[in-house]
């Protein structure tokens, strides 16, 4: 089914859908990370990664 949606029907969904999501669960996971081990690289990277997610997502739709 993927193959019959158009190059631009897919990027939007793939901005639209999956950006989001993927951010929120990166986000989640770095916030459980903090509160059983406190502060660590790899949970600022989870959280740095939800963040960068969010801005690249507000720049596509025009915001800064």
């Amino acid at each position: 089914m993927w193959l019959f949606l158009t190059r631009r029907l897919r990027v939007w969904l793939i901005v639209t859908v999956l950006v989001p999501l993927a951010t929120g669960v990166l986000r989640r996971a770095g916030l459980a990370l903090e509160r059983r081990r406190g502060p660590n690289p790899v949970s600022r990277a989870l959280l740095q990664a939800g963040d960068l997610g969010d801005r690249a997502r507000a720049r596509l739709r025009g915001r800064r």
